[in-house]
C-alpha cells in the first residue's frame, strides 16, 4: 500500500464514491443537490463530474419516496447511494428503512438483498436549531437489520463507506457537519475498514473516554489538557455503532478500570446508555469508579448562539469527568461547555 496522504474528510468520501462506482456499475447516487456546484460539502462533486448525470443525479424533494424507489432498485440489482443534507430528514423515511430496508432479508428468508446505503449529515452549527441539528443515531442503531456507522476521520470514512458500498445489506452512514474540513492521512488505492471494529485512537492507562463522531476530537483535545496534569487517557472511537465492537471497548475499560462516555446525541435512552449498560454488564467489578456520560441535555437544540454555547459538550467538559473518575473531583455536569470552535475552515451551504 503506497503511504497514506493527507486528505479532507469530504475529499475522503468522494474518493471513496468514485473508486466504488468504478469497480461496480451498480452503484448510483442520487438525492436533492447531489449535482449541484457545492455537491453536498464537497462529497459529491467528484463523483458528478466523474460519472455524470447517468449515475450521479438530482430528485424531487420526497424523502419517503426516494427511499422507497431505493429499496425496490436494490432488490431489483442496483446499490443505491441516498444522500440527505440532514439526518433530520430521515424522520420522513422512519418505514421505508425500519419496515422494509431492515427487514427484506428476513421477511423473505434471506432470498432478497437490499444492498443500500444512506448518507445523511449531522447539521450542528449557530441557527440550525431543534429541527435541523439533531443526532438521531440512536433511533437507527436500534433497529435489527440496519448497520449505522459514524466515522470521525478521514481514513475511516473512505474505508468504511468501500465497505458500505460493497456489502449486499443496508447501511447508514452519519456524517458530523463539523468534520468536512478536518484532514487526516487516508492510502490512495481502495481498501476496507470492516464495518463492526472500533479502534483506539489514543493509548493510555488511567481512563476510557469511548467517543462517538466529532466528540472523538473533543476528546483528543481533552487528552491533551489531561496529560499535562499527569492523567492519561485512552480513546476509543467505536466507528459503527451497529454492530458496535463491545469486546474492543471492554478491553480498554479492563486495562484502565475507569470509564467515560461521550456521544454527539442526547443523554437518556442513547448511544452512551447502551454502551454504559455493555460495559458494566461485563466489567461491574473491576470498575474503579463509577461509569460518566457526557452527551447533550434532553431538550432541543436552542437557536440562540448564546444558549448554544451551554447546550453542546466540548473538552473542557470531557476533561473535568475524566478528572471526576480519576480523582473524585470536580463537576462534570456544569464545566466547560464547547464554544463552537471546532471547525475553523468551515465551507458549506448552510
Amino acid at each position: 500500500m503506497k503511504p497514506a496522504r493527507a486528505l479532507r474528510y469530504r475529499e475522503a468520501i468522494d474518493e471513496a464514491t468514485r473508486q466504488a462506482m468504478a469497480k461496480d456499475e451498480r452503484i448510483v447516487v442520487l438525492g436533492v443537490g447531489v449535482d449541484d456546484a457545492k455537491g453536498i460539502f464537497g462529497t459529491t462533486r467528484g463523483a458528478f463530474e466523474q460519472f455524470g448525470s447517468a449515475r450521479v443525479f438530482d430528485t424531487p424533494l420526497s424523502e419517503a419516496a426516494l427511499t422507497g424507489i431505493c429499496v425496490g432498485a436494490a432488490m431489483r440489482g442496483l446499490h443505491p447511494v441516498l444522500v440527505h443534507a440532514r439526518n433530520d430528514f430521515l424522520l420522513l423515511t422512519m418505514d421505508q428503512i425500519v419496515n422494509n430496508a431492515a427487514k427484506w432479508r428476513y421477511m423473505s428468508g434471506g432470498k432478497l438483498r437490499v444492498p443500500f446505503t444512506i448518507r445523511a449529515i449531522i447539521g450542528r452549527g449557530w441557527g440550525q436549531a431543534a429541527q435541523h441539528s439533531q443526532s438521531l443515531q440512536a433511533m437507527f442503531a436500534h433497529v435489527p437489520g440496519l448497520q449505522v456507522i459514524m466515522p470521525a476521520t478521514p481514513g475511516d470514512a473512505k474505508g468504511l463507506l468501500m465497505t458500505a458500498y460493497s456489502t449486499d445489506s443496508p447501511v447508514l452512514c452519519l456524517e458530523h457537519r463539523w468534520l468536512y474540513e478536518t484532514s487526516g492521512p487516508v492510502p490512495e488505492e481502495p481498501y476496507y475498514v470492516p464495518i463492526g471494529t472500533a479502534t483506539v485512537a489514543r493509548e493510555g492507562s488511567d481512563v476510557t473516554i469511548v467517543a462517538v463522531s466529532h466528540m472523538v476530537v473533543e476528546a483528543l483535545q481533552a487528552a491533551e489538557i489531561l496529560a499535562a496534569a499527569g492523567i492519561e487517557v485512552e480513546i476509543v472511537d467505536p466507528r459503527s455503532l451497529r454492530p458496535l465492537d463491545s469486546d474492543l471497548i471492554c478491553r480498554s475499560v479492563a486495562k484502565t478500570g475507569r470509564l467515560v462516555i461521550a456521544d454527539t446525541g442526547w443523554r437518556s435512552y442513547g448511544v452512551s446508555g447502551e454502551i454504559a449498560s455493555r460495559v458494566g454488564e461485563e466489567l461491574f467489578g473491576r470498575l474503579k469508579a463509577p461509569i460518566r456520560r457526557i452527551a447533550l441535555p434532553d431538550v432541543p437544540t436552542p437557536g440562540s448562539h448564546k444558549l448554544e454555547q451551554v447546550y453542546y459538550p466540548g473538552s473542557s467538559q470531557l476533561a473535568a469527568a475524566v478528572r471526576q473518575v480519576v480523582e473524585g473531583q470536580g463537576s462534570s455536569e456544569t464545566e466547560g461547555r464547547s464554544r463552537l470552535r471546532g471547525v475553523t475552515e468551515f465551507e458549506g451551504p448552510f
